[in-house]
């Protein structure tokens, strides 16, 4: 019998996994690759909300747990995924710079945010106050991950590449089977295709539909992650990746020219140099009302389990939630009310 089966492999699935490995559990992995929010995002590390100047939920915390996550399966991957990569903030008013300051000032952004004003000297970039830079910010080759991640456990031959199919999933007491499979526990990863699982579907996951452009320009020459109504991310060999658009009534998973106007506009309000897109892409992110995400077990099915709604900043969420779920699993902690699925119960 295996301790688990995992449904799914975005950042919820690959997180949840790495836990069981280095708790030496047994586990198969269903991956259809039919969501791709993970796959698309634009895989930065940043603990601070740009708009507002706050810092995210809990993300001191994250942090301190996620960059060390991702330096542990580089090693073990043989992989180049982390790189440090500056955030830089284009301030569109002195307003906006005394506002930063003060943020500056309180205990809990004086970690992350520089007081050091920064002039642009991209001639590319039409920046007319200053950037504020965000410290510690990284940059994690999502893709790469992912992709490299499933071929090592195609290794082990711990996935098996094919859609689940709930209706064969057998209840028993103490085990779940499917397909002759028997496991102490399933977790369902499933990010949008959440919708589709008669288990977990009254939970009220909204999809938050988000695309990109990939453009490339021989001048520009960006270094930084530079984030105005939008993100700049470098991306090596002169392309850059710049979103993200937010949509949440738009749950189809093709690219749009809608999207696609609306970010090249944003865009010439500050890019001067000429570019091509060369690739669009999209994918719809799992999110929630309340900006927390779900994790627990069904309320009828205490070997039935979901870790979910990491929504725009999984990869800073995800290594945590999934800590909080296993231990919550296999030691018996209570996972906080926040982010305990019971939530919606009440």
């Amino acid at each position: 019998m295996l301790d688990y089966i995992i449904v799914g492999f975005g950042l919820s699935g690959l997180s949840f996994v790495e836990q069981l490995e280095n708790n030496n559990k047994s586990y198969i992995v269903f991956e259809d690759y039919s969501q791709k929010s993970s796959r698309v995002a634009g895989g930065l590390y940043n603990p601070v909300v740009l708009k507002r100047f706050t810092l995210a939920w809990r993300a001191a915390e994250q942090m301190r747990i996620a960059v060390p996550f991702y330096r542990n399966i580089e090693t073990k991957l043989q992989k180049s995924l982390v790189a440090e990569l500056p955030v830089l903030r284009r301030f569109n008013s002195v307003q906006e710079e005394n506002s930063w300051f003060e943020a500056c000032d309180k205990p809990v952004l004086k970690e992350f945010l520089s007081s050091e004003l920064i002039q642009n000297t991209n001639p590319g970039l039409d920046i007319p106050y200053h950037y504020g830079k965000v410290k510690h910010t990284g940059k994690i080759d999502l893709q790469n991950l992912l992709s490299s991640y499933l071929k090592y456990l195609n290794n082990k031959k711990c996935v098996i590449n094919e859609s689940f199919e709930h209706e064969k999933l057998i209840l028993n007491q103490g085990f779940i089977e499917y397909k002759g499979k028997k496991a102490k526990h399933i977790v369902f990863a499933e990010g949008f295709g959440m919708k589709k699982n008669p288990f977990f579907k009254h939970l009220p996951l909204v999809g938050n539909k988000g695309e990109y452009i990939i453009i490339k320009s021989n001048t520009l020459k960006l270094k930084e992650a530079v984030k105005a109504s939008i993100f700049i991310i470098p991306l090596g060999d002169d392309l850059y990746k710049v979103g993200a658009t937010y949509n949440n009534q738009d749950t189809s998973p093709e690219i749009t020219t809608a999207a696609k106007a609306v970010l090249q506009e944003k865009l010439s309000r500050f890019l001067k140099v000429t570019y091509e897109i060369v690739d669009q892409v999209a994918g719809i992110r799992p999110t929630v009302r309340d900006r927390r995400p779900m994790v627990g077990s069904h309320p009828d099915y205490q070997n039935v389990h979901i870790l979910n709604g990491l929504g725009s900043r999984g990869i800073l969420i995800g290594p945590a939630m999934a800590e909080n779920l296993y231990k919550y699993i296999e030691k018996g902690i209570p996972l906080d009310p926040e982010i305990d699925i019971k939530r919606f119960n009440q």
